[in-house]
């Protein structure tokens, strides 16, 4: 989410609450939640203190999208110049907290009709090789959530007429070099999977709105793909706009470790319980405890 403005973000080495008055103290905290695999904090991503430079391995997240949203009172309608500005903040940050040969999937609307026509997502790859990173590809998520469409610009004429791709892009960077050494690693992805999801066009729906108790979620698919296609178990996942914890809980359930990242505090305490189960590795076939799946109870 965006900070409100007037709110104070703390850039020196402890994680820290804002506050929207000025002059109130900053506050160190701790995680919010912390069991084996997973970390969340309650915190602004804007300048991440509280993670070591060069940590992590992989980046899957879903920035607010400046759509004016309801996001607990927190600002999601700020000048689109200002907020390309903001990203650009963010994305340096991950570039500093990320290994050489991290990757970083941003998950992002192809555009939006929001002050005029804007191109989300060439805006966001400009922002994001500004900040460092290099580009690699582009996954397109072919969610299908236009229902019933309502906006035609000029009806069955070509004087004005609005056409509306029911699609969000998924860039992939990376940091200086992209193949990374698998010696002392561990991977599982088998070969179907490997090769359609490589192919770039995923087809799965989205994510309920109201059963997520978020107004912008995706679906488990999306991290869970990312994860698999593109980390080893012993990496390190983040997510900075954890939302309700979906990126954390894919990551544990595929046995990684993760920090999450969310200024909100409802939304952090709601990441929180749904990353707080058991985690065991179950073999169905065997019907025993193995390495092969993770399973959350």
């Amino acid at each position: 989410m965006l900070a409100l403005p007037g709110a104070t973000v703390c850039t020196t080495g402890v994680a820290t609450i804002e506050h929207a008055g000025a002059g109130e103290p900053l506050k160190p905290i701790d995680p919010l939640h912390r069991d084996d695999l997973v970390t969340i904090y309650h915190a602004d991503s804007t300048h991440l203190p509280f993670i070591d430079d060069e940590s992590v391995d992989l980046t899957v997240t879903s920035p607010p999208y400046n759509l004016d949203m309801s996001y607990n009172g927190y600002k999601d309608d700020v000048p689109y110049q200002a907020y390309l500005t903001w990203v650009e903040t963010w994305a340096r940050t991950l570039l500093r907290v990320s290994k050489v040969g991290a990757r970083a999937c941003i998950n992002i609307p192809l555009d939006t009709n929001k002050g005029g026509k804007r191109a989300v997502y060439a805006d966001y790859v400009q922002a994001f090789t500004r900040a460092g990173w290099e580009y690699h590809t582009t996954i397109v998520w072919n969610e299908q959530n236009i229902s019933r469409r309502t906006a035609w610009g000029s009806w069955r004429k070509p004087s004005a007429p609005f056409v509306t791709a029911p699609v969000e892009m998924i860039p992939v960077f990376y940091k200086q070099t992209w193949k990374r050494a698998d010696e002392g690693k561990t991977w599982e992805i088998d070969a179907k999977d490997f090769m359609d999801w490589s192919l770039g066009l995923w087809t799965f729906p989205g994510a309920n709105p109201i059963r997520a108790g978020h107004p912008a979620p995706y679906p488990e698919e999306l991290p869970k793909r990312l994860i698999l296609l593109y980390s080893y178990r012993e990496d390190l996942i983040l997510d900075p706009f954890l939302g309700s914890g979906t990126t954390c809980l894919a990551a544990k359930k595929q046995g990684r470790r993760s920090i999450g990242v969310e200024l909100d505090e409802n939304y952090a305490h709601l990441a929180s319980k749904a990353v707080g189960g058991r985690v065991s590795r179950l073999n169905p076939s065997a019907g025993s405890l193995a390495e092969d799946t993770v399973v959350i109870t």
